[in-house]
């Protein structure tokens, strides 16, 4: 049996990778897209995303989605508030309505990329289980079910556990020191009213030192709480998350004497309580050109979300690969060349600010050096 080819191979259907097809599709380029979700309502896509004006914005524009996508903004999404242990509210900024960081629903933003591309682009329940260089930039893929096709060019935007990365690269992401619990909130306004109140109508950060919740506010009416925890890294083995009244324990004895509307978020929690813990790869990870292969978003360069950049980087990754290959034609080394030269600089110093981020809001202080932060992005008058 002859085994199928796929003269471009997308490996990964997240937003970066669709965002690739969709700049490929619009510059007449065919690619296939492999997703291991077996279809796009196998799981829900998690919560809200700020999208930066200059990188997934600008992915938009080069994918001509941009006017889809302002229909689908959450308006009031860019407020913000700052709180300490005691409730007290340190810092708030409404919503300016700018237009530089719009809140959108990240299970909207990929349904918007999907709708962009033809039919059959994406294959789903697609599980890639090996790869293999064949010489001169050919690369063959194994799936699951024991299928297999070969590509001129493979491209990895399977996220941090990259099937990909290892052809290119033997690092891997490294615990971070940070956990989240996630959580929600259901119906706020009607059945939670004091938290809806907490949180506000868009970001909320409540720090304190190696702890904190980070929330916002879904187009749903939900809540979506991110709870962070400085813990060693197995310090969940010993939790049953399957257990929720134990769960919503053992992250309350991390904020005992925090004010009660802040530890209402956990007590008030509808569902099952999800731990997460936050994996990094090296600050400026790089690698050598490999002919046929390339790497886009988390695969890339996973990084803690302290800066906001992650959706934001995978989609402009997309964008300029798609933008440099349609550059570049009958060149694809050409175009992969020009595409890491902007990929790696633009990578490690997102991931160089997600880090310190990181760091300056958990430290002992907290949440002065969030406070310090925003302070020194304000122009002093005159």
């Amino acid at each position: 049996m002859t085994t199928p080819h796929h003269p471009i191979a997308i490996i990964g259907g997240g937003l970066g990778g669709l965002t690739l097809a969709r700049v490929l599709h619009v510059n007449g380029i065919e690619s296939a897209v492999f997703e291991l979700d077996d279809s796009p309502a196998a799981r829900t896509q998690g919560g809200m995303l700020d999208i930066h004006e200059e990188t997934g914005q600008e992915a938009l524009r080069a994918a001509r989605l941009h006017d889809g996508f302002r229909k689908l903004i959450h308006p009031g999404g860019q407020a913000m508030r700052i709180l300490d242990e005691h409730g007290t509210v340190r810092m708030e900024e409404a919503d300016d309505e700018d237009g530089g960081r719009p809140e959108i629903d990240r299970g909207d933003l990929r349904d918007l990329l999907l709708d962009g591309l033809p039919e059959n682009t994406v294959r789903w329940g697609a599980r890639v289980t090996d790869v293999r260089a064949l010489g001169e930039g050919r690369h063959e893929v194994t799936l699951a079910d024991g299928s297999a096709f070969t590509t001129d060019l493979l491209i990895g935007a399977d996220g941090a556990w990259s099937k990909v990365r290892p052809l290119l690269s033997d690092a891997r992401p490294s615990y971070t020191g940070i956990s989240f619990v996630e959580l929600d909130l259901l119906d706020a306004e009607v059945r939670h009213p004091v938290s809806a109140e907490v949180v506000g109508g868009g970001m909320l950060f409540a720090l304190g030192a190696g702890k904190g919740f980070l929330a916002h506010r879904e187009t749903d009416g939900s809540l979506h709480i991110y709870v962070a925890l400085a813990v060693p890294e197995d310090e969940f083995s010993g939790v049953d998350f399957t257990d929720t009244e134990a769960a919503k324990a053992y992250v309350l004895k991390h904020f005992e004497g925090w004010d009660e509307s802040l530890r209402a978020l956990v007590t008030a929690a509808d569902g099952t309580l999800v731990p997460r813990q936050i994996h990094a790869l090296p600050v400026g990870h790089r690698w050598e050109r490999v002919p046929g292969v390339t790497l886009l978003g988390d695969a890339a360069h996973v990084m803690s979300p302290f800066a906001g950049e992650g959706a934001n980087l995978a989609m402009i990754d997309g964008a300029d690969l798609g933008l440099a290959l349609a550059a570049h034609p009958d060149d694809t080394e050409a175009a992969l060349t020009a595409y890491e030269a902007k990929l790696f600089p633009r990578s490690e110093q997102s991931a160089e600010e997600s880090a310190a981020n990181g760091t300056l809001m958990f430290r002992e202080d907290a949440p002065q050096g969030m406070l310090d932060f925003f302070a020194s992005m304000v122009p002093e008058a005159g």
